[in-house]
């Protein structure tokens, strides 16, 4: 059973149809999925639909474009969030610099206060970055109380980031990106991924795979990902998907808890 490690189910394209999107999604081989959160009004939303599935989790995050509308919520805020048991991750959070929608000063203080809260509930990080890969690393080193940990989501930086990220002991998740034809470069850093550190998304309702790219992307497409990323790595199918399920369930190990 594979698992989608980053979608957004309370969505436009989604949330019209939850039970549909879902059912398609089991019938594809795929027996999770982590809600992610991207503004604080959608909080109660993602958590909710987390309570009312088994194979559902939750996070709690500001998404780096949401970092200008959202200057109270800091670290302590992100933390009280956490104490629900399906919320099992922080974030999305990190930098954009390509979009530069918020401040850049505001994101960093933003990503920081992210940065805290999984310190202190030693929950995983949801890394987004985009055209800020000397920030977002200095900004993950810099030194604090408690272990870090996460995943840098929907990965399309350098090979050196990716090697950075994964000494800093970060998972990599690879979405609907590595199986366009333009994403050459992309292609030859997820073959060097050690196994027990790569993650598969969607990034649902963004970002459909190659054969459904133009669609509304749906969490099942997280299965052509994964063939995909099977075929390019010369592994079988059913290993990844084994292999990525355990290394989801490693990195978010509230997942057990929060299970019904």
């Amino acid at each position: 059973m594979l698992i989608d490690s980053h979608c957004h189910l309370n969505y436009p394209g989604l949330r019209e149809d939850v039970p549909g999107v879902l059912a398609r999604a089991r019938a594809a081989g795929v027996g999770g999925f982590l809600g992610i959160s991207t503004r604080r009004n959608e909080w109660e939303d993602v958590v909710a639909q987390a309570d009312a599935e088994p194979d559902i989790w939750a996070t709690v995050g500001i998404h780096p474009h949401e970092a200008d509308l959202h200057p109270d919520t800091d670290a302590a805020v992100l933390i009280d969030a956490t104490s629900h048991a399906r919320v099992i991750g922080i974030g999305e959070t990190g930098l954009d610099y390509f979009y530069d929608k918020s401040d850049r000063a505001r994101q960093q203080a933003s990503f920081r206060a992210h940065i805290i809260a999984a310190r202190s509930t030693g929950l995983p990080l949801i890394v987004h970055t985009r055209d800020a890969e000397a920030d977002t690393l200095a900004l993950l080193k810099a030194p604090g109380e408690g272990e870090l940990k996460g995943v840098i989501h929907c990965f399309t930086a350098s090979q050196a980031f990716a090697e950075e990220a994964l000494a800093l002991g970060f998972y990599i998740s690879l979405s609907g990106i590595v199986t366009f034809k333009n994403a050459r470069d992309l292609q030859a850093t997820a073959g060097t991924i050690p196994s027990d550190r790569l993650l598969v998304e969607t990034d649902a309702p963004f970002l459909a795979p190659i054969p459904m790219r133009g669609k509304t992307c749906e969490p099942g497409f997280v299965a052509h990902t994964a063939r995909f990323v099977a075929s390019l790595r010369g592994e079988d199918f059913e290993a990844l998907a084994a292999t990525t399920t355990a290394n989801f369930h490693r990195l978010f190990g509230k997942a057990q808890r929060g299970a019904a």
